[in-house]
């Protein structure tokens, strides 16, 4: 049975600039500076600010895009009414090059990779052309840790289905033996243990190698769970030696491969401020990052090309009108962009604002326990924005302080109520458990219900739950592997 039938929904749609703004607030000082160098080769009716002084010239269709444009035509220079006392120290540092000579970039050079440096060994070895093949297929499949964690007769499988090569699981573990042979010692293997051992057993064997072996092979279950006692009665030796077998096993390399950094992103990275909080006598001077951002507006040459398509009779001629839509499309998504920028600089200066107001404290001390309990919420009711937004700015943005370099989601953090009523912050509780586990004696660690009634006696009323959950946000490990010798 088919039937007509009517409802009322409500559905909320954003607009391309809602659209817009959300995405360029969620960007850091690096990726904003990309996105709109990306818009700016993409839309040729937005154009950057390259010159100080305002183009006066009239007839622009978009003056109120740019309102520069506006400003008296009389030619002035700086030098009549500066001096170079006058000028700002940053100025007299930063115009080092001009136009003409720019500044020359310093080539970026990538360095051989981990697979790169191991099939430079392999070549050196006398192998022929087939275990040669097989060796560099196993070398592409070891990871960034120098692990080869895939098993023989999976490589096996793989080397049969793509490459028809009949490679046995006896063969990929012999060419497994000239892979392990390699430098750094203790590349290929297959876990922890096996990259423990081959490192030792190209050492020099002294007594407390040996036996460091010896507990690699047959107590490393114990070992890892640091039940010394037990390693001491199955072996029969003395806490002495122990020690000096446990310390050569804590020199050793876990991640052979770790000291190199093949993928190019993780090299380059690196943090930029996206705010600046100084602290100045007392008082905070707060600045934004802007010198990589340029100052757009309209190309003043779609304005015109608009103005004269729009005083002629498009509508009689297709390819006009087409044109004309194209024009106008392009202006509006420039204006949309440009709107767009304003609003997100606008919306992270209130919002880092508020949080500077909250913790004040901290910015001018940069002590731990002076910052207070602060959620999402408490800064969107300081600023007046949606928590959605405030989540946003917060997130992969980063503020210089004089004290170091910080992400904003550092400032957030739970709260509780101590025996006083008053409320702190969770990071001061944790600041705390760390101070006492730093301190405890590493021959009888304490345990998260000693942990429990020592923040007790402090006044801080916290679950033993609790307490395992903050020291595994510290990833501190429990008592037992805390435990020395």
């Amino acid at each position: 049975m088919i039937r007509q039938q009517l409802t009322t929904r409500l559905q909320q749609k954003l607009s391309p600039l809602q659209i817009q703004q959300i995405k360029l607030l969620e960007l850091n000082a690096l990726e904003i500076e990309n996105r709109i160098n990306r818009e700016l080769e993409d839309n040729p009716a937005l154009e950057e600010i390259t010159d100080t002084i305002p183009d006066t010239e009239s007839g622009d269709a978009f003056e109120d895009f740019n309102s520069k444009e506006n400003d008296s035509p009389e030619d002035f220079s700086l030098g009549d009414y500066l001096c170079e006392d006058d000028i700002p120290d940053y100025k007299l540092q930063q115009n080092y090059y001009s136009k003409e000579n720019g500044k020359e970039e310093i080539p970026y050079s990538e360095s051989e990779s981990f697979q790169e440096y191991l099939l430079e060994q392999l070549r050196l070895k006398n192998l022929s052309e087939k275990e040669f093949k097989v060796a560099e297929y196993l070398i592409g499949n070891i990871d960034e840790d120098g692990y080869m964690r895939r098993d023989p007769e999976a490589i096996s499988d793989d080397l049969a289905f793509q490459y028809g090569m009949d490679i046995s699981s006896l063969e990929i573990e012999r060419s497994m033996k000239f892979i392990k042979e390699l430098d750094p010692p203790g590349v290929g293997a297959s876990d922890l243990r096996d990259c423990l051992l081959l490192q030792l057993q190209r050492k020099e064997k002294t007594p407390a190698r040996k036996l460091a072996i010896l507990i690699l092979e047959s107590y490393f279950e114990v070992f890892s769970k640091k039940q010394y006692d037990k390693i001491v009665r199955g072996l029969n030796t003395s806490e002495k030696e122990l020690k000096e077998a446990t310390k050569e096993i804590t020199l050793l390399n876990p991640r052979p491969g770790g000291a190199w950094e093949s993928i190019m992103e993780t090299k380059m990275a690196q943090i930029v401020p996206d705010f600046y909080v100084e602290a100045v006598n007392g008082e905070l001077v707060f600045s934004m990052l802007e010198k990589n951002i340029p100052e757009l507006r309209i190309n003043k040459e779609y304005g015109e090309m608009l103005k004269d398509y729009s005083e002629g009779n498009v509508l009689q001629n297709q390819n006009k009108k087409e044109a004309l839509l194209f024009v106008k499309q392009k202006l509006d998504s420039a204006k949309w962009f440009i709107d767009a920028i304003k609003q997100r600089n606008t919306t992270l200066e209130k919002t880092m604002l508020a949080i500077i107001e909250i913790q004040r404290n901290f910015f001018l001390s940069g002590e731990e326990s002076d910052l207070k309990p602060m959620i999402l919420k408490d800064v969107s009711e300081k600023c007046g924005y949606d928590i959605s937004t405030i989540s946003r700015v917060s997130n992969s943005k980063y503020v210089q302080t004089n004290w170091g370099v910080y992400p904003l989601k550092y400032f957030f953090s739970e709260s509780m109520t101590n025996e006083e009523g008053e409320k702190i912050s969770t990071r001061e509780i944790k600041v705390i458990l760390k101070q006492y586990i730093d301190n405890e004696n590493k021959k009888d660690p304490l345990t998260d219900d000693a942990l429990m009634k020592e923040l007790k006696a402090k006044g801080y009323d916290i679950a033993r739950r609790t307490i395992a959950k903050y020291r595994e946000q510290l990833n501190i490990p429990v008592a037992r592997l805390r435990k020395d010798i």
